[in-house]
């Protein structure tokens, strides 16, 4: 069973698909970093120095007997621009990866053989040839 394991473990598919989880979380914590830390800011000086993330439309407001309700679209807006960023860059990296592996997978054109000919041209060739000799 051990050794069954390890010939799963050690295939290069689900080493490949480890790498890749790793990579991917420390590529999702840059990304969320980037829109957190430079996209939102600049949007929200474009959009009248506002900070987006703290954005929310008050349905209800608090008071001593009841709590506020907030609807926090600021945050949904942040996540969503996250999620298109991380969507666009993995979508450019597997174009530019299958782009490279059609490269390299395109083997040289081999020469064409042609055919064996039919039993009916091997025929009408040895007639045409006995003919020849008349």
């Amino acid at each position: 069973m051990w050794e069954e394991f390890k010939k799963f473990a050690l295939k290069g598919n689900v080493m490949d698909m480890a790498i890749g989880v790793i990579i991917g979380g420390a590529f999702g914590k840059i990304v969320s970093s980037f829109v957190n830390d430079i996209m939102m800011p600049l949007l929200g000086i474009v959009l009248g120095r506002v900070d987006l993330s703290a954005l929310k439309w008050v349905i209800r407001e608090e008071n001593e007997s009841v709590a506020g309700l907030t609807l926090s679209y600021g945050m949904f807006l942040q996540n969503t621009l996250d999620f298109i960023i991380i969507a666009l860059s993995i979508f450019f990296m597997v174009k530019l990866i299958s782009k490279m592996k059609k490269k390299e997978v395109a083997p040289p054109p081999k020469p064409a053989v042609p055919p064996a000919p039919s039993k009916e041209e091997v025929l009408l060739a040895e007639i045409r040839d006995l003919l020849k000799k008349k």
